[in-house]
């Protein structure tokens, strides 16, 4: 049996409920594999920096675990009216630029449960009665969960240069999602 615990939605006074395990133990399983290969000095950046973000206006994380091991955990705040990604190499549409929009952060699923469908009802549930009219995230176009997101209507509207990896494509969703 898979428990869901959220935490967040805007109430950031401490961080939530499943952080502790998300960044120690979630982090480090997915973000090791190809093509981030990421090692113990980006988690524990990771690490560090979670408890700021969970102050973000519109936070809210959701984490997953089976028999008390994480499976899955996504989170986001609240990008306001006015901005986009800091790096993006092309601006939206001034409709969604002028809008809220909830950003992705993170988006993980434990390997050992990949191809399940977990991961997409995750997301539904993270995305679910948001105020925001479009959902956004980056994704390494390297990564495998780039075809994922297309498949499940997310559509690409920039990309953003990094100056520690590659450049991420920029991807938006239209809320609320509707889903059979």
């Amino acid at each position: 049996m898979v428990a869901v615990t959220s935490g967040g939605r805007g109430h950031a006074a401490k961080p939530p409920f499943g952080y502790v395990n998300f960044a120690s133990h979630g982090h480090p399983v997915v973000h090791a594999e190809p093509p981030y290969l990421e090692g113990p000095e980006q988690t524990a950046m990771f690490r560090e920096r979670l408890p700021e973000e969970a102050t973000r206006p519109g936070f809210s994380l959701i984490v997953a675990a089976e028999g008390g091991h994480l499976v899955e955990a996504a989170y986001g705040w609240t990008m306001p009216a006015g901005t986009w990604w800091s790096r993006a190499q092309q601006q939206p549409s001034r409709e969604m630029l002028d809008a809220d929009k909830f950003a992705v952060m993170e988006w993980m699923v434990h390997p050992r449960r990949r191809g399940e469908g977990v991961g997409s009802k995750l997301m539904q549930r993270l995305l679910a009665d948001r105020p925001e009219r479009w959902a956004t995230l980056a994704s390494d176009p390297r990564s495998e969960a780039r075809a994922m997101y297309e498949r499940a209507g997310w559509s690409q509207v920039a990309t953003s240069e990094l100056p520690w990896g590659p450049s991420m494509d920029l991807l938006v969703l239209p809320l609320p999602v509707t889903n059979a």
